[in-house]
């Protein structure tokens, strides 16, 4: 890793690791390499920062030099989740009813936004 920030737990065991001015890793039960986001995505970070995962297995990364959040299925293109809004996004969480949580260091509030519509 290099510079690692921010870590999650992902589906089955795994985790995944923001690094700082870098990627976003992927690292199944076994602690060993899965993916990269970047890689997988062909995707570029600005400086990655918070990460969650969310109850469909779908990453999400706050993007701290965008200000922005994508949301990355295990099948089909990233989607920006949150385009305006932020200042400087750091921590992140979601919640099992679709919310999701993003600490916004620079304007030193927990914005909240709703992104997923589909019943639990």
């Amino acid at each position: 890793l290099q510079g690692p920030r921010y870590v999650s737990p992902a589906p089955r065991g795994g985790f995944v690791v923001s690094e700082e001015c870098g990627d976003v890793k992927v690292f199944v039960s076994s602690h060993k390499l899965h993916s990269s986001l970047s890689s997988k995505y062909g995707h570029q970070f600005g400086n990655p920062a918070g990460v969650c995962v969310d109850r469909d297995g779908s990453i999400l990364v706050a993007d701290e030099q965008r200000r922005t959040v994508h949301l990355f299925p295990e099948h089909g293109a990233p989607i920006c989740l949150v385009s305006t809004g932020l200042q400087r996004p750091a921590g992140m969480a979601c919640s099992s009813s679709g919310h999701l949580f993003v600490a916004d260091t620079l304007e030193n509030c927990v914005k909240v936004f709703k992104y997923c519509v589909r019943p639990p």
